[in-house]
């Protein structure tokens, strides 16, 4: 495939990198607006990448090059944008901020082996940048703090470092520091020289002024003394306490090993219009960054589950490839990132393409061989060809027709499955319909393509109220999601989500069903008497046989069940079926020519109606059970929410580090709009699941005659 034309200038070359030891693969996360994507477009273009910067606003960059993307001027999906810094190939893996494009993140993080979390210069740290910091703390993932647009009016840089540090806790120290005065530059604190930004990227490296060296004497303690807390040299503490120098070379490995093991998170101010910091970011992550070498891998099985021998990033061992993104691209059709693990992913090889264990988000287990015919190195929508493709690095495929995200590649002779990560429950349900018939062919054949390459999304066809339901992660995820069906040619409209209701009876009911046909040929005869009571919530459907000297037939008793059973699924009351309840066939008439299974069963029903008329149907709405995780903060207004949705709560745990669970049951009507509601009430750090638990009686008051 001829290379396309990147939007903000030519692409460079590919490169195929040999040595798993010279990539580094880093995501950028942190809240939407930091400035991530920004920032990878100033790196690109400060690498040689790229020859000029694109612009959010515009929609011009590399990474947002989806059409949703330009249109919300924000990201949607995750983007690779690989840059050449010396002999190292790094792996930009840029994320989306948004809370509705957790999925996207969470792949992200599976294909890095750092991190880089980006914060804006002055607007403090959200909580959901705290939740994920902790996320990547519990694999022990490296982490780098980058504080983003120093040319904001309110940038306040030693203010936003100290909210980070109050965040994230210890460790998290700054290696630069901005100059003050007339010189645009950084500080670096170990080194003590100056990185002159005046003339813009690349800098020129000087001397700082001594009083610039005054002032910033403090901070280059405070990071020495954590540099050296972290080193494995016990003698290091003693000889810096007794005042002697500790060199430099001594120091930046102290402090490269210290981010490597991920217990120091050094920070970098950054200016991407400017320019200022490119330079100490590229180098801090060809440096202190650890390569693929150093990442576990994550454990593999056969596709029949059998335990595999723990894999190491060797380029010439087993092949063991994940499919981190799904994406169809309108040139080439289905493109596939891939991160190799394992191996070497070379072209014009069959690969074995196995997906399990996501079955209840609408991706059924399967297992193909597919041939891939070329290898390609992305850069946000450009593919570039590369011969191959080691352990450690990224690379697409195309027309890989099986693959869906979270997929093991390997080789068809030694077939490997890699456990996928995890993924939040879409909560937020959208009802989609076609415009046209014409419009339904094309609305199954887009979603078919979005729910392979999106976990988050989950498709629902419900039998009972006819909807096609479309779970999503929210407004925005959903916005996007019906963006891209119409973009596929399906114009679609959504409509309110019905929930599926059910009815039972207030009480005992005779009922008496008569179906008598003589008018010539052969005609049709039967008559059942039978009782109906209800029963406990949950208890389901009983029939019971009390038929005394034979006035109903024994061959025609089944069929007197079966009609009632029809009944029940079709409903009484507004098609409602009918659960929970006891049936009694107690008598009846029977002919010995006219009498038949048809009759019986349509005597049946007309018995069950007839019964139905003599008492009142209960509507019954699906309750389910709520378990929120929030901080305590937001308790309050989160249990006051619940109460006004109907809801019942069963209790309140803390879950530590002020934390609290509620447990509560709510009637799925209400909660219809809750992730989104939940999101608002808790600035985004509260996060729910929910099941069904049973069915209750829908409140007089809110029933409609």
């Amino acid at each position: 495939m001829a290379e396309k034309q990147s939007k903000n200038g030519d692409a460079g070359a590919a490169v195929a990198v040999d040595d798993p030891g010279k990539v580094r693969n880093v995501v950028l996360v942190g809240p939407s607006g930091s400035g991530k994507t920004t920032l990878t477009e100033a790196l690109l273009v400060a690498s040689g990448t790229v020859g000029r910067a694109g612009s959010v606003v515009e929609g011009t960059t590399v990474c947002d090059h989806d059409p949703a993307a330009v249109r919300q001027q924000r990201s949607v999906g995750l983007a690779v944008a690989p840059v050449i810094h010396g002999d190292i190939k790094i792996n930009l893996i840029d994320t989306p901020g948004y809370a509705d494009f957790v999925g996207e993140l969470r792949a992200g993080l599976r294909a890095a082996d750092a991190a880089l979390f980006v914060v804006c210069a002055g607007e403090g740290v959200d909580p959901a940048t705290v939740a994920l910091w902790e996320e990547c703390a519990e694999v022990a993932m490296p982490r780098a703090v980058i504080v983003s647009r120093l040319d904001h009016a309110r940038a306040d840089v030693e203010g936003e470092i100290a909210a980070c540090q109050d965040a994230f806790g210890a460790g998290v120290l700054p290696l630069y520091l901005p100059a003050v005065g007339e010189r645009q530059g950084l500080i670096g604190l170990i080194t003590q020289r100056f990185f002159d930004y005046s003339n813009g990227y690349p800098p020129v490296i000087g001397e700082p002024d001594a009083s610039e060296l005054d002032r910033l004497a403090d901070a280059r303690n405070e990071l020495i003394e954590g540099i050296i807390a972290e080193s494995e040299d016990e003698t290091l503490m003693d000889r810096y306490l007794a005042g002697e120098p500790i060199a430099e070379e001594t120091l930046i490995a102290d402090l490269e090993t210290a981010v490597a093991r991920a217990s120091f998170h050094p920070v970098i101010p950054v200016c991407a219009e400017t320019g200022l910091g490119l330079a100490e970011v590229l180098d801090g992550i060809a440096r202190a960054f650890p390569s693929p070498l150093e990442h576990q891998l994550p454990d593999v099985t056969s596709p029949e589950g059998v335990p595999h021998p723990r894999l190491s990033p060797d380029p010439g061992g087993p092949l063991a490839a994940e499919v981190v993104r799904t994406a169809v691209d309108s040139y080439v059709g289905r493109v596939s990132l891939v991160r190799v693990f394992s191996g070497t992913l070379r072209p014009e090889r069959p690969v074995h393409v196995s997906g399990h264990g996501l079955a209840e988000r609408g991706h059924a287990d399967h297992d193909s061989d597919e041939r891939v015919a070329h290898l390609y190195s992305p850069l946000g929508a450009n593919l570039r060809e590369v011969p191959y493709c080691v352990a450690g690095d990224l690379c697409a495929l195309t027309k890989i027709g099986s693959a869906e995200t979270g997929d093991t590649v390997s080789y068809p002779d030694d077939p490997l499955l890699m456990r996928p990560w995890a993924m939040p429950e879409p909560l937020l349900p959208v009802a989609v319909v076609a415009k046209t018939r014409s419009d339904e062919d094309a609305l199954a054949r887009n979603l078919a393509r979005l729910v392979a390459g999106d976990p988050t999304l989950r498709m629902e066809r419900n039998p009972e109220t006819s909807q096609l339901v479309l779970w999503c992660m929210g407004e925005a995820h959903a916005d996007v999601v019906l963006s891209r069906l119409r973009a596929g040619g399906a114009e679609v409209d959504t409509e309110p989500v019905r929930i599926s209701l059910r009815s039972t009876f207030a009480g005992k009911a005779g009922g008496h069903g008569r179906h008598v046909k003589q008018s010539g040929g052969h005609g049709q005869y039967a008559v059942c008497d039978l009782e109906v009571e209800p029963l406990p919530r949950g208890s389901g459907f009983e029939f019971v046989d009390k038929v005394v000297g034979g006035s109903v037939p024994h061959q025609f008793i089944p069929s007197v069940e079966k009609g009632v059973r029809a009944q029940l699924r079709k409903g009484l009351v507004d098609d409602h079926p009918v659960v929970d309840v006891r049936v009694t066939l107690f008598d009846g008439k029977a002919h010995s020519v006219d009498s038949s299974d048809a009759a019986f069963q349509t005597a049946g029903a007309l018995a069950l109606k007839d019964a139905a008329a003599k008492t009142s149907i209960v509507l019954l709405e699906p309750l389910d059970e709520v378990l929120v995780n929030l901080p305590d903060d937001h308790l309050g207004t989160v249990l006051g929410d619940l109460s006004s949705r109907r809801g019942r709560v069963l209790g309140t745990e803390s879950a530590g580090d002020g934390q609290s669970v509620i447990r509560a049951e709510v009637p799925a009507t209400e909660l219809l709009r809750y992730a989104i509601d939940l999101r608002s009430m808790t600035s985004g750090t509260a996060s729910f699941t929910r099941h069904h638990v049973r069915f209750d009686p829908v409140p007089a008051s809110l029933v409609t005659h």
